[in-house]
């Protein structure tokens, strides 16, 4: 496990005394003692305090990753074997658990490791050096908390093929953990059926984290028309069919994802009021104006405009146009569900953003309500990264 003692600059460190998960390695004064790369170090303050134990990489920006603020804490298999545990009983007490985010990297405590349930499949995704030696670990336990539980894991699929693994000096990967298995998985959310593909889906195959914001828009969907944006393979399309909507249309820009969610609309036998589109929104939506159309509900839930600090102001552009754009084919009165899944879109930039859209186009917002990401993706203080879902419903009505 290696023996080394990392020991900061005096004045840094202010985000990991806050609470946060992670060191910078430009805040590091010295590292001394025998270790390797992905080895558990003690970490000191300039003046020698102790501030815990984490994994370090020195390949990467981000130099240590804490596992521990206790300085005399082992971080050997029976930590680890606690650290799961308390993630799935974290799970059983907050959320449905048919299909559901099980641990949530720094905040589950256990950083840079994801594992998704889909129905009785797993699906890990490992960007970090320090914990991919824990992976199988990390695995094997889950499956034996679960099958206490009566929950037989029948296969597990690894989605590590990131672009971040090679900022730790790892390399891509992805394939079965252990014996093959049908990668196409059925689950059920919100009383919706989906097939989901674990091994060409996006990240770890479909996206958890708006569950119950899905569920949200239900009230709003009875009888209305509806237009649903950025639809993937179209989970809230879907929602707002068996919601009683009397048309929907789900609107992609990728043919796989609209060939799949009109697969999952067969699924749930909505193919007569639901329907798909494969377009790029940018270009549909002022198309849609332009024949004057209009809609009692259009829902928004783009991918992340921006990933990084320096793509914020194009990010903005984005996110205006489209927010703009959707408040102009909504009737007066009718509703909008708006979100943002990039953390460094953060929520003030957000609100303002969708604020500067309205008053462009003259329309004013009573906001329904705001939500974030479901509570299996929890949002750990002082980790900023760990909250990045935000998510809006307003009415929409006529400036008059």
């Amino acid at each position: 496990m290696g023996n080394g003692i990392l020991t900061l600059k005096k004045g840094e460190g202010r985000s990991l005394k806050a609470g946060g998960p992670w060191i910078y390695d430009n805040e590091v004064a010295s590292i001394v003692g025998t270790f390797e790369d992905g080895d558990i170090v003690e970490v000191h303050d300039f003046d020698g305090y102790p501030l815990g134990r984490g994994f370090i990489n020195r390949k990467s920006k981000l130099i240590v990753r804490m596992m521990t603020r206790n300085k005399d804490a082992q971080v050997d298999e029976a930590f680890i074997r606690m650290r799961v545990k308390n993630a799935w009983e974290y799970r059983k007490k907050v959320v449905d658990t048919g299909s559901c985010r099980v641990i949530f990297g720094e905040a589950d405590f256990l950083p840079g490791i994801v594992v998704d349930k889909f129905s009785d499949v797993l699906v890990v995704q490992s960007l970090a050096l320090g914990i991919d030696r824990f992976k199988g670990l990390i695995i094997e336990e889950l499956k034996a908390l679960m099958a206490e539980d009566g929950i037989r894991i029948r296969g597990v699929y690894e989605r590590s093929d990131a672009k971040v693994r090679e900022q730790e000096g790892m390399e891509r990967t992805k394939g079965f953990i252990g014996d093959p298995f049908d990668t196409k998985v059925e689950i059920e959310e919100n009383g919706v059926h989906y097939m989901v593909d674990v091994k060409e889906g996006q990240k770890t195959g479909f996206f958890l984290d708006q569950k119950y914001n899905r569920k949200a828009i239900w009230k709003l969907c009875s009888g209305a028309r509806v237009l649903d944006c950025f639809t993937h393979t179209g989970s809230f399309a879907l929602n707002a069919g068996l919601a009683g909507a009397a048309h929907v249309t789900g609107v992609d820009a990728s043919e796989l994802g609209v060939a799949q969610a009109r697969e999952n609309a067969a699924l749930n036998h909505l193919e007569d009021r639901v329907d798909f589109v494969c377009a790029d929104v940018f270009e549909l939506l002022p198309e849609l104006e332009r024949k004057g159309e209009k809609f009692d509900v259009v829902i928004l839930d783009p991918p992340a405009f921006t990933k990084s600090r320096n793509s914020i102001k194009n990010a903005v552009k984005g996110y205006r146009e489209i927010n703009l754009r959707a408040m102009k084919l909504i009737k007066d009165g009718g509703y909008l569900a708006t979100c943002s899944c990039s953390h460094f879109m953060d929520y003030e930039l957000f609100t303002q953003t969708i604020g500067q859209a309205a008053r462009n186009v003259h329309k004013r917002l009573r906001q329904v309500e705001y939500r974030t990401q479901a509570p299996d993706h929890p949002i750990l203080w002082a980790a900023e990264d760990s909250y990045y879902l935000k998510f809006y419903i307003f009415q929409v009505c006529d400036e008059k």
